[in-house]
């Protein structure tokens, strides 16, 4: 018995000592990753020479927030100018929104007024997230009400500036694409549509009061916002809190809720090239409609953005399509008609 009791007491100290041998090669791994990818960022700012949108800050609720602010040199102040909220992803630091979807140059060329709202972080301008629901870091955990930050800013907008209202948009990556889609359902009255990059309906009963446009934008080799739907194979949000663990619905639970919620077609009209499968469902309710493109092969990215995680791109994005100039065109086919 003593002998037994002996050879079970050595096993089980030799698979701790493997345990935590595997757990402090795993962190000295990260640590180097860490390292790297810092390195890559410095450089990449050294390199960039684009001006960045002027940040403002305004209370809602007695927390300060911040945000970032681009109005074209064509606005008057007389004619009403559509609104893009872009929503950066999770863990990213001020001014990623911006760089990541290029939306600056966007406005200026084709006429509409873009924000770059800052989500909640662990330090003042870094590490920020968004409270989307099941996901993720400090807002989530803080149970930020982002939703009611994004009204709130729309509205001092809309005091400050002469916006169209029924040419309200958000986009998003990541973790701000989660958003988006929260901002799609809790926010139907003030948005007319919405363009998720690499994201997740992460809500069971959806519940907007309006029609919503929407266009989705998904790689199936995304690891971190999986195609199919399950727990993320990769989550910087997991490595840094084992207890973040979370499950992402599939993109085609997305795609019905809404082919669904805005009556269109539920047979689209589908076209392939290359790596790009593009899926148009018809819209029949106030006009609204659904697309969706997915990217073969691609990681998680902003489809035609530049490589990098200067860029907030995890993997390279695809360059056989540019996300901010299809997604540009689906809102401007897409005003609000209701209200």
């Amino acid at each position: 018995m003593a002998v037994v009791l002996c050879v079970c007491l050595a096993a089980s100290c030799a698979f701790a000592e493997q345990t935590l041998r595997e757990r402090f090669q795993k962190r000295l791994e990260q640590r180097t990753q860490h390292k790297a990818q810092i390195q890559e960022i410095q450089q990449a700012k050294k390199n960039d020479t684009e001006p960045e949108s002027e940040e403002k800050s305004m209370l809602v609720n007695g927390s300060r927030r911040s945000y970032a602010i681009h109005v074209p040199a064509s606005y008057d102040g007389k004619t009403p100018m559509p609104l893009v909220v872009v929503l950066h992803g999770g863990g990213a630091p001020t001014g990623s929104a911006e760089r990541m979807s290029g939306m600056t140059p966007k406005a200026d060329k084709e006429g509409f007024i873009v924000v770059y709202p800052n989500g909640i972080g662990i330090l003042p301008g870094k590490f920020m997230t968004w409270n989307a629901w099941n996901c993720c870091g400090a807002a989530q955990k803080r149970k930020v009400d982002d939703v009611g930050f994004i009204r709130t800013l729309i509205d001092e907008l809309e005091k400050e500036y002469t916006i169209d209202p029924k040419r309200i948009y958000a986009t998003g990556l990541s973790n701000g694409a989660i958003m988006s889609y929260r901002l799609a359902c809790e926010l139907s009255d003030k948005f007319a549509a919405v363009a998720p990059v690499a994201g997740a309906l992460n809500i069971e009963n959806p519940n907007p009061t309006d029609p919503v446009s929407v266009i989705i934008f998904h790689g199936t080799a995304d690891q971190h916002v999986l195609y199919e739907g399950g727990e993320p194979k990769q989550s910087w949000q997991r490595d840094a809190d084992p207890t973040a663990a979370r499950v992402d619905k599939p993109v085609s639970y997305a795609v019905s809720y809404w082919v669904k919620h805005d009556e269109c077609s539920p047979q689209p009209k589908r076209e392939e090239s290359g790596s790009i499968i593009h899926e148009t469902y018809a819209g029949r309710r106030d006009g609204s409609g659904v697309e969706v493109y997915t990217i073969k092969g691609q990681g998680h990215a902003w489809p035609g953005g530049k490589n990098g995680l200067y860029y907030a791109n995890v993997d390279p994005p695809t360059q056989e399509i540019s996300a901010t100039d299809l997604m540009w065109d689906f809102f401007a086919r897409h005003p609000k008609t209701k209200g």
